[in-house]
């Protein structure tokens, strides 16, 4: 599930609104729907992320978040490594091959530190 797929979920859960419900009121199938959630999709359209929003009735802080997360939330990426040290290519490599299989603290540490501004 992309970022945006999980706030979504967590929008529908927080108003009380089924998948079909949402999908019926933005004319969108419940398939479709279900597989932007779910990152089978690529990334939102800035239209339909503008509809999400308008349908939650999200205000200011909510609508720049729900923007942000769609344009983290493309399920399918390629990392650009030429010109890089060869251990920037391995670990893009590594990455793409391991990411399945490491667990919730160890994405969130490496998450902290791409986070952090490079020195």
């Amino acid at each position: 599930m992309t970022p945006f797929g999980n706030r979504i979920r967590e929008l529908r859960a927080r108003n009380d609104v089924t998948l079909t419900d949402m999908a019926s009121a933005l004319q969108l199938s419940p398939a479709y729907l279900s597989a932007l959630e779910h990152g089978h999709r690529g990334r939102p359209s800035p239209g339909l992320v503008q509809q999400i929003c308008g349908y939650f009735n999200l205000v200011w802080d909510e609508v720049d978040d729900i923007k942000r997360l769609a344009q983290l939330s493309h399920p399918k990426i390629t990392v650009d490594t030429a010109g890089l040290e060869p251990e920037a290519t391995e670990l893009a490599n590594l990455l793409s091959e391991r990411i399945a299989g490491l667990s919730d603290d160890q994405l969130s540490r490496m998450l902290d530190i791409v986070r952090e501004r490079p020195s």
